[in-house]
């Protein structure tokens, strides 16, 4: 396990580096950390339910929305990056109004990222934001433009502080094929009344909140409330730092975990813990716990593969994690493929024309070719075949390893 420690503590480094300046932050440590995993071994031993590898714990169902996301087989539109709410907790800035993008691409026109989602076989799509309400006839144009040019199957949905929501917006929501909008009910004091304009109207209404700890308490105890609001799901989100966040989550008495992003321990706790309780007291609602590591891991990879499965050769093979394997007798290593509204600079790239709008990509080495040992063949073709319960502790297996899998579980602390 050498190289999975190294490439952890590369990790540790890098946060470090990012937020090395704030001194108000509390970071784990081996002290704490025993404790702080018993306890969460013990509520995840009571969990009954959990998808995509170990990351994703729930009680009794997810939506099919989430099952889309997991599968890699969804796409989220950020409508616009201007909110009307101020959450302590959000990642991003939320205030500055642009075209509708998703994945660093731009789609000025809603017919155009119709035509994006049946090329590319995206199943799912999620209007976000900032806050798609701000801007309703837009995502209203673009609800219809994907119920119309997609497929019938193609599951919609929506997520909105539920500030601006009311009944008649809701029901032209309905008339154009939404199947299910997501509240995030910390932006309003954790009231129910938007909620309850939504119900009767939207097929599926689900409350999707980070797991703020301080809040455990108080969602214990509107977890009926939600049912008699007709809640189908609720959705909780690990807390995890950024940037724009910090200054407002160092004012927390919070405990962060180094991560591929710093993440806050006593989030995650709260949401198994909230399971828990759900299932004791048998409340008829469903409760997802979105982990990070779910987040970080198949997010990515899911793109990753809509992206290659269509740009990649016939002959190339794509790994579980959608990169593409270039492996001989002799040599082995990986490319990624990218997309792109304008050319890239300087780089070599092809040109994808569809019949509303023009892209770009190129295919980029992760990992460059290099010898494979004599010695290795052998474990490397049983990587390739199999994976293994751990990561590899060569370096040059660990990195297959890395490419070719994505890594199970919600990791020790």
């Amino acid at each position: 396990m050498n190289s999975y420690y190294n490439w952890r503590n590369s990790l540790v480094n890098g946060n470090k580096a990012a937020f090395g300046s704030y001194t108000g932050l509390t970071w784990l440590n081996s002290y704490s950390a025993h404790d702080a995993q018993e306890k969460k071994d013990a509520l995840m031993h009571k969990v009954e339910n959990v998808l995509f590898k170990g990351t994703k714990p729930y009680y009794k169902q997810i939506s099919d929305g989430c099952k889309l996301c997991g599968l890699g087989q969804w796409s989220c539109l950020f409508i616009t990056g201007k909110c009307n709410a101020s959450c302590f907790y959000c990642p991003a800035s939320q205030q500055e109004d642009h075209v509708p993008t998703t994945q660093n691409l731009s789609f000025e026109n809603a017919a155009a990222y119709a035509e994006y989602i049946n090329f590319f076989g995206f199943k799912g799509v999620s209007f976000s934001g900032g806050e798609p309400l701000l801007k309703f006839e837009r995502t209203l144009d673009y609800l219809k433009q994907v119920r119309k040019k997609c497929k019938p199957a193609t599951y919609i949905w929506m997520y909105t502080n539920g500030i601006l929501g009311e009944p008649q917006k809701f029901r032209k929501l309905a008339a154009a094929g939404i199947n299910e909008v997501r509240f995030d009910i910390g932006a309003t004091a954790f009231r129910l009344d938007k909620i309850a304009a939504a119900k009767g109207i939207i097929p599926v209404v689900t409350i999707e909140i980070p797991a703020v700890p301080e809040e455990l308490e108080k969602l214990k105890k509107l977890l009926p409330e939600m049912v008699k609001a007709g809640v189908s799901n609720l959705n909780l989100h690990q807390l995890r730092l950024t940037p724009h966040n910090v200054k407002q989550l160092s004012k927390h008495n919070y405990t962060y975990i180094h991560a591929e992003q710093p993440i806050v321990l006593e989030s995650e706790l709260a949401a198994l813990e909230l399971i828990s309780y759900a299932r004791e007291h048998s409340i008829d609602i469903g409760i997802n716990y979105c982990s990070f590591h779910f987040k970080n891991r198949f997010q990515k990879a899911g793109f990753r593969n809509r992206i290659s499965s269509r740009l990649a050769l016939p002959d190339d093979v794509i790994t579980e994690n959608g990169y593409i394997r270039k492996h001989s007798a002799d040599s082995i290593g990986y490319d990624s493929i990218r997309i792109y509204d304008q050319k890239p600079g300087q780089q070599s790239a092809e040109e994808l024309q569809l019949t509303r709008k023009n892209y770009f990509f190129t295919r980029q080495p992760v990992v460059s070719q290099q010898t494979v040992p004599e010695q290795m063949k052998n474990e490397i073709g049983g990587l390739l075949q199999n994976e293994p319960i751990e990561a590899p502790e060569d370096s040059l297996l660990f990195k297959i390893w890395q490419m070719e899998h994505i890594e199970r579980g919600i990791r020790e602390y």
